[in-house]
């Protein structure tokens, strides 16, 4: 079993897209997978179709006495996901003032790690309580960073931070792979921030990259992964191969 965040603390990066394409190919090899959206923006919820949640991992989080389980909505046989909503905008202030804060959303996931082969963590693309909060009870980290030069500035201080947990509260915890986003392969730029990427972090940069394609944008307004809704863009193949490399590599 294992527990991954996707993280980036900068916008933009295509985390959400592949928070849910990876789940979604997972779910494809019969992986029972549990995506959770701990992003207040919501956006893996809508993206999957689910609009107008009655109860969120908000309830779950601010619930002092823990009794509020994760709600969980069935998408596939082997696809479940744990839904966002707008009030998580307010847990990052309730959060500093509880005991053990950083370890609130370990304790409650840690009955559903017996369940599922994969939980896959959409975080919030900031630093926060909350970002902090997914990280404690990871295995591992995926970072995807887009094709662009300013791509992995500030990249430092997303590495402090998952040091910061290593320290205190997790010490297995590791960043798995990083890969490519949003990439045109015959573009000189690109080919050259993966070179400096690959300096950056060596061996755990992803040989697959995902490329530009429309379908990855469309997909989540018609509440589909990049699957369901075109099979055979580049969009499917590239996560396809994404996720194939990921059973190899972690």
């Amino acid at each position: 079993m294992k527990t991954i965040a996707i993280l980036n603390h900068k916008g933009g990066t295509g985390k959400t897209t592949s928070a849910l394409n990876i789940g979604a190919g997972l779910a494809r090899l019969q992986k029972k997978t549990l995506l959770v959206d701990i992003d207040p923006q919501s956006n893996l919820t809508e993206g999957l179709g689910i609009r107008d949640v009655e109860t969120s991992i908000y309830e779950s989080i601010s619930d002092v006495k823990y009794k509020t389980p994760l709600p969980i909505q069935k998408i596939s046989e082997f696809l479940h996901i744990i839904p966002s909503s707008l009030d998580l905008l307010g847990a990052e202030l309730e959060l500093v003032s509880r005991p053990n804060r950083e370890r609130i959303f370990a304790t409650l996931l840690e009955p559903l790690k017996k369940i599922y082969d994969y939980i896959i963590i959409d975080c919030p693309p900031a630093l926060g309580m909350l970002t902090m909060n997914a990280l404690v009870p990871c295995d591992t980290v995926l970072v995807p960073l887009e094709a662009d030069f300013y791509s992995y500035r500030g990249i430092d201080r997303l590495v402090t931070i998952i040091e910061t947990v290593q320290l205190h509260f997790n010490p297995t915890l590791a960043i798995g792979g990083v890969f490519i986003t949003k990439c045109n392969p015959q573009r000189l730029l690109t080919k050259s921030i993966r070179e400096s990427v690959k300096k950056h972090f060596n061996d755990t940069l992803f040989d697959t990259i995902i490329r530009v394609n429309v379908d990855l944008a469309e997909a989540p307004v018609s509440g589909k992964d990049i699957f369901q809704y075109a099979p055979t863009s580049n969009g499917a193949k590239d996560y396809s191969d994404l996720v194939d490399e990921l059973l190899t590599k972690i």
